[in-house]
């Protein structure tokens, strides 16, 4: 069986090697290893050294070379929107306060279905409507959901260990 054995960013994997795709809700998109079926029929395992969240357009290198591309389910969602930027500020502050996970855009955010939530936003004055997207919620602040290799605090750590 073909193994997956590591994950590259999204833009940093040559796309022309392509050799198959998965499409994947959110909710299994945190994996290390699990047999997993591409969408053109590639049956191949999913094995990491550790759990990974994958996102949209990421690459699973497989170890005989090629790759298979992460394709971001659509799923059934609520969009929440505010009327300005300080009633968006307000109605992302009461759903952080309630640790959902949400997708926060420039203009809107994106959460799973909850009519009591949504009653709360509809008081608080939020235009909210159902959509169906890909979900990419947040990690949270001690999280690992959106950790980039490359990320300044990995720089600043190997300078203070270095």
């Amino acid at each position: 069986m073909k193994r997956a054995t590591d994950v590259v960013r999204a833009g940093r994997w040559p796309v022309a090697e392509k050799t198959d795709s998965v499409t994947l809700l959110f909710d299994d998109r945190y994996r290390r290893r699990l047999r997993m079926l591409g969408d053109n029929g590639l049956d191949f395992l999913l094995d990491l050294v550790e759990p990974v969240v994958l996102h949209g357009g990421d690459g699973l290198r497989l170890e005989e070379g090629g790759f298979v591309e992460v394709k971001a389910a659509l799923e059934d969602l609520v969009e929440i929107r505010g009327r300005d930027a300080a009633s968006f500020a307000r109605l992302a502050w009461h759903l952080g306060n309630r640790h959902l996970p949400a997708q926060i855009d420039a203009d809107r955010i994106l959460i799973r279905d909850d009519h009591v939530i949504i009653d709360m936003l509809k008081g608080l004055g939020a235009e909210v409507k159902k959509v169906r997207v890909p979900f990419d919620p947040e990690g949270g602040a001690y999280g690992q959901h959106n950790h980039d290799p490359d990320h300044r605090h990995g720089a600043l750590h190997a300078e203070r260990h270095g």
